[in-house]
């Protein structure tokens, strides 16, 4: 495909979006139509899609439209291309550009600069103060690719080696004990023998982070109550080197679990009733949440967001910290955690839970902020006293 060619399926694609279609099903089914695209073309349509999803307002603004065609003349003028080479209309390339597309077209100003709805911007403010516009700048930049070292089979510097020796070339990640970001060869990793022989796995760093944050001791009784695809299940069974329980309440999520951890020689049970089993000394809740920390990688989320919708997370937060709560021994340690940047969905749903729960201590609570080190995270520790 030339260039102008994958712009034109990047516009077709984001329509698809804009229209209510979620971006990753709408890529996979381009990808299955489209048989003349290479996984280069593939993978090119793809970041086309997610930088435009990334800065859908300030690209609007620039393009002089929320549209396909306007986020990609938008993109293009950020990046100081000249549209009239790529929409030319030949070979498969856009439409050229109209009259008033040439004339359209504004430098972002406020929160459309930040790339943010104007509803969310209050609540960024309000949760990270003087961090709050370096936060939402952060979202607009696609996310590192991180792997994590697998301790039940080496260590990083085991693991770098062995991707190095396959063309794989990384860098330790300060903020993760067992983190590398992959600098080159990135596409390589998922084919990679390190890879198939459980040497790594991908996992965000500030993720790693969150799991070498969580008071571990042999012996330990652990539950992961929102395990989802496992990946802090695989990281907190290295780090014991024992069993771990995995719940989640849609067991779908669940499946590929069994056979991740038969990879990484990790020892790990599917729960379906983790009451049965309790009580335990510690249990990790990553909730669901809105992901804003995470929206470099699922950039459509948000725009999804909506502050009903914010307000039924808060809700099941709310459950599933009531939940947790029940399944520890007296002494035990429930984890909170979300990849959330919003204070509705962190320390209000700690304090909202220590009002209501007698016998209840917070020992500590941290932020992590996106950036090159990993996604934005949030994790407090509470000690269940009786």
């Amino acid at each position: 495909m030339t260039p102008a060619a994958r712009i034109q399926a990047a516009i077709e694609a984001l329509d698809a979006v804009l229209a209510g279609a979620r971006a990753e099903p709408v890529l996979t089914a381009w990808g299955r139509r489209a048989r003349y695209a290479g996984s280069g073309d593939r993978a090119a349509v793809r970041d086309l899609v997610f930088d435009a999803l990334r800065r859908r307002r300030s690209y609007a603004a620039l393009g002089g439209a929320e549209s396909g065609r306007g986020l990609m003349l938008g993109r293009l003028r950020a990046r100081n291309e000249d549209p009239e080479d790529c929409f030319t209309g030949d070979r498969h390339a856009p439409a050229p550009l109209s009259a008033a597309e040439r004339t359209a077209g504004r430098p972002p100003a406020g929160t459309e600069a930040l790339d943010l709805p104007d509803w969310l911007w209050p609540a960024f403010r309000e949760s990270l103060g003087a961090e709050a516009e370096a936060a939402a700048l952060a979202l607009r930049h696609r996310a590192p690719v991180h792997l994590r070292a697998n301790l039940l089979k080496g260590d990083r510097e085991a693991a770098a080696s062995a991707l190095a020796a396959e063309g794989i070339e990384t860098v330790p990640v300060p903020v993760g004990t067992t983190a590398l970001e992959v600098t080159a060869g990135a596409r390589r990793v998922a084919r990679s023998r390190a890879f198939a022989d459980g040497l790594v796995e991908l996992q965000d760093a500030a993720s790693q982070a969150v799991v070498d944050a969580l008071p571990l001791q042999d012996g330990a009784r652990v539950l992961d109550l929102c395990a989802g695809g496992g990946g802090k299940t695989l990281a907190l069974a290295a780090r014991l080197r024992a069993p771990v329980d995995a719940h989640d309440a849609a067991q779908r999520r669940l499946a590929e679990l069994p056979s991740r951890a038969l990879r990484a020689g990790a020892a790990v049970r599917l729960v379906a009733k983790p009451e049965a089993e309790a009580p335990y000394d510690l249990v990790l809740c990553d909730v669901p949440c809105s992901g804003s920390g995470a929206w470099r990688r699922d950039p459509d989320a948000k725009w999804r967001l909506t502050p009903d919708m914010l307000a039924e997370l808060s809700r099941v937060q709310d459950a599933i910290l009531d939940r947790a709560a029940m399944l520890l021994r007296p002494g035990g340690t429930l984890a909170y955690a979300t990849c959330s940047l919003l204070r509705a969905e962190d320390e209000a749903r700690i304090g909202a839970f220590l009002s209501r729960a007698s016998g209840w201590r917070k020992t500590s609570e941290r932020r992590w902020r996106p950036g090159s080190d990993g996604d934005g995270f949030y994790l407090a520790l509470l000690t269940r006293e009786f």
